[in-house]
């Protein structure tokens, strides 16, 4: 089927009717259901599917990860590699017809990591768009070649057009791909979230044939818009984060982009953003022509616990009362859902105000209350008690207990500090980037989830006790501790410790690594030749034994943070008791709980008789019309196919690599393939450079 585009003063107009072979825009369609209506595979032979064919890219690194959503349109499938190369392949062979290199190409030296693409026609045109680091990139779709007159050279630089006073020293990438209406792509980012300055998460939409920006939505407000007295009165000129980086909705017949936004930075500490800090944590409806805000809903006020909307938001149909209601459902980190009318951003269910415990952290001022939906149920466990604590052995019970009583705990939104607080669901869920599915014809939402406990605590640059930190001390605390720990050990399972750097790089490519950031390794191009070789002078000699716990030259900002430390008991299993990682469904009709099982196993405790017990899990569910859900995502690097009506396992299979990515399910000649992106790099799992595609053997087809 060719989709028909009618021209208007705004462009080529998409048809709605997008061929049900396709997979054609990133989670299946613009309103991100992550449903297919192929049904060729189906509960009764989804056992009998085969590896149709398999497509190594080839540039697979140390910590290197896929975590893309292929398109596939017309027979050919786009996506991207762990070193954010732009491909096509024959989609039912596998066969490679292009290959765009952004290094090579463009000289990108900030990568990431990438999470989808976008297809476009106008005409007799086509054009494939993705970002990679810092750069949106359009390609011819037949050839793969940039399109000349997109931008410079066939791209755009996304950190102009913010408003930033020296744009090359800020952090801006993005990892989600636009989203798409007429002839506007609407753009999100990931910025800054430590201490120290960070961008503005605006939301711009640029033409999508010349690359110009038509409209910024602004998230942290301006003087005279409205949100504006939510924030310090100059917020607007220091202020960043509140961006939405985990990607956007589109309803084309109301005309209206639906974007989720993340925390204002610095994500812990909030002493400079006092008030409730509109856009941030936010459900956004936003007039895709104009950029003019149609309502908003805010899910959490003045964040403390980086609890971005991690996931785009659904549009869903419910039916209540005996009327059909449209609307947005949207997943939390928190791991409860808000739905919301599609029109007015009123809640369908009720939500309640409670109030949350104050801070005591120097300058903070917690929000004293935070909404709560009362339905649907949540789909994680929002509490962690001591009679919580995991039981998989008498030693990491008592090692788990000890430490348990050291921190803060009782409340969901108990604010960090200096002692230590658990964060549960953790930084990383609840939900998290993979997103829900939404099957229409049951009116069931489908997510999976994670339940791992965190330890935040909050370090004081301001103790006089502690001796003189040297300026590379000062570097590495303020721009690099929140991730590899504040005496350089790293965080299990994420992220490296630096050391011995000396041994691993010249001082050049220290150097250069610092400044230009490395797949999940944010650029620094902020810091000054001085600073950057103070902290290459700091990682390849100091004793982290003497690491001074502050950080900030001038103590403008007076916590910084221990890094990112996932709660485990002594042999790195999750200190909480099971489940870790769980799959639901909920039924928005009637805003329950229809199922709900453990995603994931760990075959060696599998072996010491121990039921599966989950595993943290990135990468969303795929919904079809034969009554199945597949799923990668899980550190045990099965993909699974379950039946959607009862949550029973009905498939599975051993991939190369784990699937930290939301697979596709498309047809070609009348075959229908699911095909997913093996790639680790996550969780202690090997790194994978293959996309995976299955499909039944002949004999097995229905006819």
């Amino acid at each position: 089927m060719i989709v028909v585009c009618l021209l208007t003063q705004t462009g080529c107009v998409p048809s709605t009717e997008a061929d049900p072979s396709d997979w054609p825009v990133y989670l299946g369609d613009p309103a991100a259901s992550h449903y297919s209506t192929l049904d060729q595979i189906n509960r009764q032979n989804v056992h009998r599917l085969k590896v149709a064919w398999t497509y190594a890219t080839g540039d697979k690194s140390e910590y290197s990860q896929i975590q893309c959503n292929p398109l596939v349109v017309r027979g050919r499938l786009y996506a991207t590699s762990p070193q954010l190369k732009a491909f096509c392949l024959d989609a039912a062979t596998g066969e490679e017809i292009w290959v765009y290199d952004p290094v090579e190409e463009a000289g990108l030296s900030t990568l990431g990591v990438n999470r989808g693409l976008v297809h476009w026609e106008g005409g007799s045109e086509r054009r494939i768009f993705y970002t990679a680091g810092n750069l949106l990139f359009a390609l011819d779709a037949a050839t793969g070649l940039p399109v000349p007159s997109f931008g410079e050279h066939g791209r755009v630089d996304l950190r102009f057009g913010l408003g930033l006073e020296d744009p090359e020293k800020f952090w801006v990438v993005s990892t989600s791909p636009p989203a798409l209406y007429r002839d506007l792509l609407v753009v999100g980012s990931r910025v800054g979230e430590g201490p120290g300055a960070a961008a503005p998460g605006h939301i711009r939409a640029f033409d999508v044939r010349t690359g110009r920006i038509r409209w910024t939505f602004h998230t942290i407000p301006r003087p005279g818009q409205e949100g504006y007295e939510t924030w310090p009165a100059d917020a607007w000129t220091y202020a960043g984060g509140a961006n939405s980086w985990a990607g956007m909705t589109v309803d084309e017949k109301r005309g209206i982009v639906f974007a989720s936004t993340g925390s204002p930075s610095f994500d812990f500490w909030g002493g400079d953003r006092i008030g409730k800090n509109l856009y941030g944590d936010c459900v956004l409806a936003i007039d895709a022509v104009t950029g003019r805000l149609r309502w908003h809903y805010q899910t959490l006020y003045h964040d403390l616990w980086d609890r971005d909307l991690p996931a785009p938001p659904n549009l869903v149909t419910l039916d209540r009362e005996g009327r059909r209601i449209d609307a947005v459902a949207q997943v939390t980190k928190l791991g409860v859902v808000f739905v919301l009318d599609r029109d007015t951003g009123e809640p369908l269910f009720p939500v309640e105000e409670r109030p949350v415990p104050a801070s005591d952290l120097e300058g903070e001022e917690a929000w004293p209350t935070q909404p709560f939906p009362l339905k649907p149920p949540p789909f994680s466990r929002l509490s962690f008690t001591e009679a919580d604590v995991t039981d998989l052995s008498p030693r990491a019970r008592e090692a788990v207990l000890e430490r348990f009583r050291q921190v803060r705990t009782g409340h969901i939104f108990e604010p960090p500090s200096t002692q230590g607080t658990l964060v549960f669901p953790g930084f990383n869920g609840g939900a998290e980037w993979g997103g829900a599915a939404f099957d229409a014809s049951s009116g069931r939402l489908y997510v999976n989830s994670s339940e791992i406990p965190w330890i935040l605590t909050m370090i004081s640059t301001r103790d006089r006790r502690l001796p003189e930190p040297s300026a590379g001390s000062r570097v590495y605390q303020v721009h690099c501790a929140n991730c590899h720990g504040d005496r350089r050990q790293g965080s299990p399972r994420r992220y490296s410790p630096p050391l011995p750097l000396e041994q691993v790089y010249p001082r050049k490519e220290t150097r250069d690594l610092i400044r230009l950031g490395t797949g999940r390794m944010e650029a620094m191009p902020q810091l000054t030749d001085s600073e950057l070789d103070a902290v290459v002078d700091f990682l390849a000699g100091a004793d982290a034994d003497n690491i001074p716990p502050w950080a900030v030259t001038g103590g403008e900002i007076p916590y910084t943070f221990s890094g990112y430390n996932q709660f485990k008991d002594p042999d790195g299993y999750p200190a909480i008791k099971p489940p870790w990682g769980q799959l639901t469904a909920i039924d928005l009709n009637a805003a329950t709980i229809s199922w709900q099982v453990t995603l994931g196993l760990y075959d060696e405790l599998i072996e010491r008789g121990i039921p599966p017990t989950g595993t943290e899990n990135f990468g969303g569910p795929v919904v079809t019309a034969g009554g199945l859900l597949f799923i990668g995502a899980t550190a045990d690097e099965r993909f699974r196919a379950f039946d959607t009506d009862s949550g029973k396992i009905v498939w599975e299979t051993r991939l190369p690599a784990a699937g930290y990515a939301t697979p596709a399910t498309y047809a070609v000649r009348g075959r229908q393939y699911v095909v997913i992106a093996a790639g680790g790099g996550k969780m202690g799992t090997p790194p994978g450079d293959t996309y995976v595609a299955f499909s039944l053997p002949e004999e097995a087809k229905p006819r």
